[in-house]
Order: C-alpha cells, then structure tokens, then sequence
C-alpha cells in the first residue's frame, strides 16, 4: 500500500484522515493519500501568495525549471504511465501517450516563458503628447487556482500548471479526487527540477471542501477548471470579479458527408468515440452520416469496432478499459436504456460487467434524449442520418455545448461551409473531434467554456497587461 502526502511550502505533509484512491480495473485500494482540512488549504494559499511575493524568477530561469521538468517526465515514463493506468483505468499504451504529450507542454511552456512580451503604443500620435513615448508589458497575475479533472491526470494538470509558472505565477493544485498520484508526482519532478519552494502547491480532497474553500479564498487572483458546466457556473458565481479560463462540458459533433472517405471516417470514429472509454471532452458523441452512405458507414464502423480490445488496461493491446467508476457505468447504461425504451436501437455494444461498459452505437435517436443532447462521458455514440447539409448544422449548433467538431468530406465547399458556421471553438476537416496538439488554442463557445488551454494561449490569459508611459524632456 503506497502512502502520498500533500505537497505545501516545498514540503511533505501529512493530515489527520486519508482518501483511499482505487485501481480502477480490480477495483481494490491502490494507495492512501493525505486529504487536506480546512487549514492545510488555508496553509497552501498562504505559501503560494508569500513565494509569488517573494521569488521573482527571470524568464530564462523558467526556461531552465520547467526544461528540465519536462526531462524528467519523459525519464519517468514507464513509471508515470503505469499510474494513470492504475489510477484512472487508462489502457497503457493512451497512458504512454499522455506522458509524451505531458513532456511537450511543459517544454511547450518553457519555450514560451521566453517568448512574453508587450507592445508600443503611439500615444506621441495624439496632440499633446509629443515627448511621450510609451510601451506595454506583461506581469503576472498572482497565485492561480488549478482545478483538474480524473481524465487526462498529468497533462490536463500540465495545461495548467506548465503556463502559469510561465508566466511568473505561483499555483495552488487541486487534482481529481480519484486520481491525485500523478499531481503528486508532477510536484516531486518540479522539486526536483529546481523550482522554488512555495511556488507549487498540491492540495487534495473534495470539491465542496477544498474547492469551495480555494474559490472563496481573495487571495487567488485566477481560477483555471476543467470540469462539468454546473461546477463551471458555480466558480463563475462564486469568484466574483476574479480572472477564469473555464473547460467545461460537451458532446462533440461530427459529420460524415455523401462525399466522405468512408473507410477514414469509420476507422478514426471508432478510435476516437471509445478512447479512454469516452471519457474525454472531446470524445465523438454525435456522429451525423448522410442518409446515402448510412448502411455502409455503419458496417466499416462495425467492423473496426471489431478490432478494439476491451478489458485490463495494463495489457499494452488494450483499447478500451473502465470507466472511472462503476457508478459512472451504471449511469450510462441507464441513459442507454432509456433512450431505448424511447426508440433508439442499439447497434452494437450495450454490455456492462463492473465498471466496463462496452462500445456502444445507438441509432434511431432523437434530439431531446440524453444520450444526444447532454454529454454522456462513456464510450457510447450516436449515428444519426441527415439529407440537407443546411439542416443537419442547424441541428448540430441546437446543443448547448461547442468545444471541437469535425467533418469528413471531399467537397472543400462544403468543408468550408461546415467549418464557418457549426458553433464550436476547434473545427476538424476530415478528422474527428478529439483531435488535439499540445500547442494548439483549445477552447470553447456556449457552455462549453471560456478562455483557452494551449501554453502560448494559457499564458496569455494568466498574465496582465501593464502600461507603461515615459514624459521625456526633448
């Protein structure tokens, strides 16, 4: 049984009462993690606030730090996959790759510490202000709130720690519940890569105790979440005037035209509907198939779903492990039912033993079912025909979410079409939704959020724009 301790003031430590943190396959506890009271919250603001104020690092000394980080993340591979594996029921080889991309932002970031800068501004061009000479720059906003999610346990807490300790920033960490260990180990490799004690705190425990207390808090002057709209809402709510880059909920649309590479489409939606176990924002929820390709799409789909490997997520063949809970299993085999008992058919998949849920393809949905118009978070899908271009978009933008989408199609018209006017903030061209680079803006529209991920966008919004004007006797 491994013992994890909270990381405050560069320091290890302990609490009165644990959080059991399961294997997510066999279900048994994999390890025991200190659980943060309302003081060790209390003790974490107040060291990061006291290191912002007093550890001024230059930009390349930033460089230096989160370089060497993203070393030794990659050193650490094997050992960091097999945790989110663990922790979070990832099949080894998505894990592997979540640790290469992990090593990529933080090298992403670093690149970018060097890169901040403001701008001139001609106020010598207004009358009056001949001798003045003025210039913009960038300054950091503070101690910044992370609130990061079980799906992505190292790099969506990478996309949010790597760009605010960019951007001269200390940060306040609190990782999912379910899967803290990665959190944990993310802040032993910055210790060890240099950064000044106080600038990184790794905070765990419920959101209605550590969250609430962290959004209440004056003294964290921007807030970074990933997570559900509702919570979302909340912390917009709750943190008043407060700076927020929010990552919120979705159902990723995407459609596959008449004109499409059938074979393309029906291999990469088979990859990208059940990465994960679906289990990620940008996971293919909705797929619209022209009425005239329908029959066939589905039997390609079919057929790659096929090949996919469901089961223990350590076995590097595995596709498809458990979702991250079993009650979270139970939930979308209740949403499938019920879209059944309303009309929808499965086409394949709808098995449930535990927490395992197999893929599942529903057809003969309709728009008001929760499996099409909320975000189900599984590995289940929706095909759903169309005959009018048009209307199959207007359709698609009724949902309240638009995080990414996509299209596959030869036709550049009507790719360009569909990009300008389907409502999301990311756009695939013959690709799925769950498309994403580390480097990229990442965010979306509706309730899908505000603000954008991505190291170069992150910092943007973690930094504030000063102005600077100079009297000159001339």
């Amino acid at each position: 049984m491994q013992q994890f301790q909270l990381f405050i003031g560069g320091k290890w430590v302990d609490t009165k009462e644990t959080l059991d943190v399961l294997d997510k396959y066999s279900q048994e506890v994999y390890a025991r993690v200190a659980k943060a009271d309302k003081d060790a919250v209390d003790q974490a603001i107040n060291s990061a606030s006291n290191a912002f104020e007093q550890e001024q690092l230059s930009p390349y000394e930033r460089y230096q730090i989160l370089h060497k980080a993203s070393q030794l993340i990659s050193d650490q591979q094997e050992e960091l996959a097999m945790i989110i594996t663990r922790e979070a029921g990832k099949p080894l080889k998505q894990a592997r790759s979540e640790i290469d991309r992990s090593a990529q932002t933080f090298l992403i970031a670093a690149e970018e510490a060097k890169r901040i800068h403001g701008e001139g501004v001609p106020v010598e061009a207004a009358p009056g202000s001949e001798n003045r000479m003025a210039f913009t720059i960038k300054v950091p906003v503070g101690v910044v709130g992370a609130i990061s999610p079980f799906n992505f346990p190292l790099n969506l807490v990478s996309h949010k720690v790597a760009p605010a300790l960019a951007a001269g920033n200390a940060v306040v960490l609190k990782p999912a519940s379910k899967t803290p260990i990665s959190s944990l180990k993310l802040a032993e490799i910055l210790d060890q890569a240099g950064l000044p004690k106080g600038l990184l705190q790794v905070i765990v425990g419920s959101g209605s105790t550590v969250g609430n207390q962290m959004m209440k808090d004056e003294r964290i002057a921007l807030y970074t979440f990933t997570g559900s709209a509702k919570v979302g809402l909340k912390l917009k709510q709750e943190t008043g005037l407060n700076c927020l880059i929010l990552e919120l909920g979705n159902n990723s649309p995407v459609i596959v035209d008449k004109e499409a590479d059938l074979d393309l489409a029906a291999k990469t939606l088979a990859a990208q509907s059940f990465a994960f176990a679906g289990q990620v924002c940008i996971s293919v929820q909705r797929i619209y198939v022209h009425e005239e390709v329908q029959e066939f799409f589905l039997e390609k789909l079919k057929g790659h779903m096929a090949e996919l490997k469901i089961g223990d997520p350590t076995d590097p063949e595995t596709d498809v492990g458990p979702m991250i809970a079993q009650k979270e299993a139970e939930r979308a085999e209740e949403w499938i039912q019920e879209a059944v008992k309303k009309g929808a058919n499965i086409f394949i998949g709808g098995e449930r033993k535990g927490a395992l849920l197999k893929p599942t393809i529903l057809t003969d949905v309709k728009p008001e079912m929760r499996v099409v118009c909320e975000e189900i978070f599984a590995p289940v899908a929706s095909v759903i025909p169309f005959s009018d271009m048009k209307q199959c978009i207007h359709e698609m933008n009724q949902s309240d979410y638009g995080l990414q989408g996509g299209i596959f199609t030869q036709n550049i018209d009507t790719a360009y079409y569909a990009a300008k006017h389907v409502e999301v903030g990311g756009f695939m061209i013959n690709d799925g939704s769950q498309y994403r680079v580390d480097l990229m803006p990442y965010g979306g529209v509706k309730d899908s959020g505000n603000g954008k991920e991505g190291p170069k966008y992150s910092i943007e919004e973690m930094t504030e724009e000063k102005l600077i004007v100079m009297n000159l006797k001339v």
